[in-house]
């Protein structure tokens, strides 16, 4: 077994006695399951589980409700596995929420139509089927287990669907930060001189920038958007990666197997990318965690204050800011529902990041 498969072992042995660690990496391998699979997991199938029923808006978690489903009168195409898998599936039948029903004749089924509490409308039916067929196929009762927003839709849809836009802006965050910060940090690190003046200074420059404000700019220069706010988080956080690599280059520089490399003419790129890289990705781990759970919040913020993912796409921040207003009313778990899946993805990521940090610092361990 080589030195480095032996590391990589025994980095795992440590990370996997660390509880904290594992409950982290399994809340982050359970959410990236629903995310992938979000359209057939949630009960509201339908794209960015936008099913506006305004007669129960607002209702408390664990709402049950009788609908009538009354086929629509141009039916959408039924999408395939993959079209579902990425976009959902569209209704194919109007949710009319109901009190009660009575059957009429052999083809009738009379529907009183639920508007609001104590206030209802008579509505006549008349079925292709026998009242009794219709009854069993299109009659269901429904329950929202976290309740419905003021459009009626059901919270616990949005936030599995929420889910996508928090890893997603996440990932692009890393992929965007990793790359600069790799790249910028290797050449101040390992060719150091005026590249690492110039390189340094440019980092100081965007480091003494707030982070938000940062964002607010970048944001506001590419627009409003889903892959907008992608891209402006991900500009934003190479920072700390490039400063990290650097400081891991200029102590790995002058160890005798970087000697080796340059003495059998290896070039810079060799060198940085085959020899010095894999063994420095320890701490960018670390970091790039910290990040992702960094890039998570500040999506949600974005979104909560308006210029982050826009309506109707689910956004935890955005289900939050159309909804906190229910917390000092009747139904506060509207907006605390969202509040709670970030505090735990967050909370994973941070503790997934610590147990990296221990796991790969081996000092003084055996």
């Amino acid at each position: 077994m080589s030195n480095t498969s032996s590391f990589q072992a025994a980095a795992w042995r440590r990370l996997k006695k660390n509880k904290g660690a594992m409950f982290g990496l399994i809340v982050i391998i359970l959410t990236i399951f629903i995310a992938v699979f979000a359209y057939f997991i949630a009960p509201d199938p339908t794209p960015n589980a936008n099913r506006i029923i305004l007669e129960i808006g607002g209702a408390k978690p664990g709402y049950t409700k009788t609908f009538a489903l009354i086929p629509k009168a141009l039916k959408p195409a039924t999408p395939n596995f993959f079209q579902r898998l990425i976009n959902g599936k569209p209704d194919q039948y109007d949710f009319i929420p109901i009190n009660q029903f009575k059957l009429i004749g052999n083809d009738s089924v009379l529907l009183y139509r639920y508007i609001d509490v104590a206030v209802e409308d008579s509505t006549m039916f008349t079925t292709n089927t026998t009242p009794e067929q219709f009854v069993k196929n299109n009659i269901k009762e429904k329950k929202f287990l976290l309740g419905t927003d003021k459009y009626g839709r059901d919270i616990l849809s949005r936030i599995i669907l929420g889910t996508r836009v928090s890893l997603g802006v996440g990932l692009i965050t890393i992929v965007i930060s990793l790359t600069i910060g790799l790249l910028l940090g290797s050449l101040a690190g390992y060719y150091r001189g005026k590249a690492d003046n110039i390189i340094m200074w440019f980092i100081n420059i965007v480091w003494s920038i707030p982070t938000l404000l940062l964002v607010f700019a970048i944001t506001l220069a590419l627009g409003k958007g889903f892959w907008q706010v992608f891209v402006a988080v991900g500009l934003t956080m190479w920072v700390n990666v490039a400063r990290t690599v650097r400081g891991q280059i200029l102590a790995e520089r002058e160890k005798e197997y970087v000697e080796a490399a340059r003495a059998l003419g290896f070039s810079g790129y060799r060198t940085i990318v085959r020899h010095i890289w894999p063994n420095i990705m320890g701490p960018v781990m670390v970091i790039a965690a910290a990040n992702f759970a960094s890039a998570i919040v500040i999506e949600a913020g974005l979104s909560f204050i308006g210029i982050g993912v826009q309506p109707p796409q689910p956004s935890w921040g955005l289900m939050i800011r159309d909804n906190y207003n229910f917390i000092i009313t009747h139904n506060p778990m509207l907006a605390l529902a969202p509040g709670f899946a970030i505090m735990i993805l967050v909370l994973a990521f941070n503790l997934l990041g610590n147990g990296l940090r221990d796991a790969l610092n081996v000092r003084g361990k055996i």
